[in-house]
């Protein structure tokens, strides 16, 4: 009986930290507005989510337009296109 206890312990203890050490799946879309804005600050006029990247689109305070990708997993900045 100890031996089933302490062995079902354990299998919790590693669940849980799995769980705890896992790396998130994903930023969220107000986390790549916040990264793409921080770079190249501006007006966000759009954001959306095509497989791994957002892109966001931004209007700079002297009327540039800026579309920047973010990659979802890592939330780094792929490249930035002038429009």
């Amino acid at each position: 009986m100890k031996t089933i206890f302490s062995s079902l312990i354990f299998v919790l203890v590693l669940l849980l930290n799995t769980n705890l050490l896992a790396a998130p799946a994903a930023i969220s879309k107000q986390q790549a507005v916040n990264i793409a804005t921080q770079a190249h600050p501006g007006r966000v006029l759009a954001v959306k989510r095509k497989n791994d990247s957002f892109s966001v689109k931004t209007l700079s305070k002297s009327g540039k337009v800026r579309t920047i990708f973010i990659d979802a997993k890592t939330g780094k900045i792929r490249n930035g296109k002038n429009d």
